[in-house]
């Protein structure tokens, strides 16, 4: 079984293009926490609740790789979480740190969503676009510092979906 990450702003389509890969491919896929977190708790997260927020991730993904069929497509990963930590509390706690460091490389595709979709706010969890883009500036450093080869994945989800796909078939 082949683990999918799927990674980019809020608002770029992650769970869209995961939920169409999950069909397309016959298997499953992990939602993002964060959204159940926010839902859940009624609040955006602060600094002390990241780490929480990743190791639940990670634990949904541990949790539905024993469901998944040739592919896991992970609506976001412990990377994600230490972004916008850097964006919102100007670094990546310790744990934190460790844990993306540690799991970085445990996907054998990474996928980035693009943000050139319309940007909506969607209550809690919605910026707006200038902040959009700047995390995903803030992504694509970190994955360049970290060496971690990625896949953009733009347009339509159709479009998306294809970009994926193609990539898929190489693995």
């Amino acid at each position: 079984m082949k683990r999918i990450a799927i990674l980019g702003t809020e608002a770029s389509g992650k769970s869209t293009l995961a939920a169409a890969l999950a069909r397309h491919y016959g298997t499953v896929w992990v939602p993002e926490y964060l959204r159940e977190f926010v839902d859940t708790e009624g609040r955006v997260p602060v600094e002390t609740d990241q780490i929480h927020i990743a190791r639940s991730q990670l634990k949904r993904e541990a949790d539905a790789a024993r469901r998944a069929q040739r592919f896991l497509f992970c609506d976001t990963t412990p990377l994600m979480t230490a972004v916008y930590s850097i964006h919102y509390f100007g670094g990546i706690d310790a744990q934190l740190a460790v844990l993306a460091g540690t799991h970085a490389q445990d996907y054998d595709l990474t996928l980035v969503a693009a943000p050139d979709m319309p940007w909506e706010p969607d209550g809690l969890m919605r910026d707006n676009d200038e902040v959009r883009q700047t995390i995903n500036r803030i992504l694509l450093d970190e994955l360049a510092a970290r060496g971690i080869p990625y896949v953009p994945a733009g347009g339509s989800v159709e479009q998306r979906v294809a970009t994926a796909a193609d990539a898929l078939s190489r693995l």
